[in-house]
């Protein structure tokens, strides 16, 4: 199987060993983009975005755009997001920031809250795009 592996300096390094995203040929000259886990980390500084809820939800979203660019896709690609939360009561505030980046025909999507997350995130989202 050919793979490329996704890097810009437009969204976080990879804090650990895994890159930012995978994109595999699926025929008929289309592509899969498996895109991993963005937390709300400044790309220049490496440092978790100060806020409530919604700035890091934002700044998730951002760093994800960064990497689907840098694969040649964007947010209408998506057909697949898992959003990990560190609290449920951050539902609703999650899913207005989120819902403003799906404006219409959303992809499919999980929520799920999480135990913990990389280094004390309160949201990460991770996303599989066609292109």
């Amino acid at each position: 199987m050919q793979r490329s592996i996704v890097r810009t300096a437009q969204a976080p390094a990879a804090i650990g060993p895994y890159s930012q995203a995978v994109v595999v040929p699926v025929g008929d000259g289309k592509r899969m983009v498996f895109c991993s886990g963005q937390i709300p980390l400044d790309p220049v500084s490496g440092a978790l975005v100060e806020g409530d809820i919604a700035a890091q939800t934002r700044q998730v979203l951002e760093n994800l755009g960064a990497v689907l660019a840098a694969a040649d896709a964007g947010f209408a690609n998506i057909v697949r997001t898992t959003i990990f939360l560190a609290d449920m009561a951050d539902f609703a505030a999650v899913n207005a920031v989120y819902g403003e980046r799906f404006p219409q025909d959303p992809p499919a999507r999980a929520t799920v809250q999480a135990a913990g997350l990389p280094r004390g995130a309160r949201v990460e989202i991770d996303a599989i795009a066609i292109v």
